[in-house]
């Protein structure tokens, strides 16, 4: 896909991955639309030439409004980015309205608004679609049951749907990003994480290029390791 004059819509866009898919979008000629629920990083969004809108895709009202602000204006990119843990830590009781808006958040809110965006996506002369799910889509680790839950669950939905979309103008990319270094992540220890903007830079050339998925970083890896055996990769993950 050639990015330069597309329009493109980008969830949790103000922060992490999603400001810097946003920003490299907008570098390559895009007109970049994002999407948040904070009122400052929304403003410093529109300082960097972007334009952006105040939503909560935690719930449906939320997905709604999104739709109605966005209008009958083209789309031809939308990036499903934005997303929570909802994770407990061991021993600790399951959050039930946590586990429900992290649920909605991660896996019913893109199925909402390419529910209500697609029709006219599929005007376009070309379009994309970007679900942002994570290697724990692959094989889950234990520290995030309701998260790798939401994320395998988008994984197969966009699966289907790519295949369902096959001979249609719409592409449809998986994003499998490994743990990246954002507001979610800096509590946990251990490990390397991998730069926002690097990040980004995979996912957006998997767009340019009309790649089925975008494994990032050590994502490779894992998806190697879970084509050899399966089993291997879920005992290697679960500890991760």
């Amino acid at each position: 896909m050639q990015v330069n004059g597309k329009t493109a819509l980008v969830t949790g866009g103000t922060d992490g991955i999603g400001l810097e898919i946003a920003r490299l979008l907008k570098a390559k000629g895009a007109v970049v639309i994002v999407c948040g629920r904070r009122d400052e990083p929304l403003a410093k969004a529109q300082t960097e030439g972007m334009e952006a809108i105040k939503a909560d895709l935690s719930n449906a009202a939320g997905c709604g409004a999104l739709v109605a602000t966005w209008g009958d204006r083209p789309l031809d990119i939308l990036v499903n980015n934005a997303g929570m843990s909802g994770n407990f830590g061991p021993g600790e009781p399951l959050d039930l309205a946590l586990t429900d808006q992290a649920i909605f958040l991660n896996l019913n809110a893109p199925m909402h608004l390419i529910g209500h965006l697609l029709p006219a996506m599929l005007t376009r002369p070309e379009a994309a679609i970007v679900n942002v799910t994570s290697g724990l889509a692959i094989a889950p680790r234990a520290g995030g049951p309701v998260y790798c839950a939401t994320k395998a669950g988008l994984r197969s939905f966009t699966q289907s749907l790519r295949h369902n979309l096959r001979s249609s103008n719409v592409h449809v990319i998986e994003a499998l990003p490994p743990v990246v270094d954002t507001a979610m992540t800096r509590g946990r220890v251990g490990g390397s994480k991998m730069s926002p903007d690097e990040c980004a830079a995979q996912i957006v050339d998997a767009i340019e290029s009309n790649k089925a998925e975008a494994n990032v970083g050590i994502v490779k890896l894992l998806q190697i390791v879970h084509s050899i055996s399966p089993a291997l990769a879920r005992r290697i993950m679960i500890k991760f």
